[in-house]
């Protein structure tokens, strides 16, 4: 897993969103949003669901292709 690409792909997903009401959908706090999306670090298996099931995609498509 590269931390920068899935960050790449993490910005692109929310795209005009507020990082705050992703962060609030999820359940996760948005600095925790914030360092997934600068690469700085890897989600927990159960955020990796909740990200995919919030943007409607895979956890294969965010963070393995």
């Amino acid at each position: 897993m590269n931390k920068d690409k899935i960050g790449e792909k993490l910005i692109e997903l929310r795209g005009s969103q507020k990082r705050e009401d992703v962060a609030e959908s999820i359940g996760i706090s948005i600095s925790a949003l914030q360092m997934y999306e600068n690469g700085q670090r890897i989600p927990r298996d159960c955020i990796k669901i909740e990200l995919a099931k919030y943007y409607q995609t895979t956890v294969q498509d965010i963070f393995f292709n």
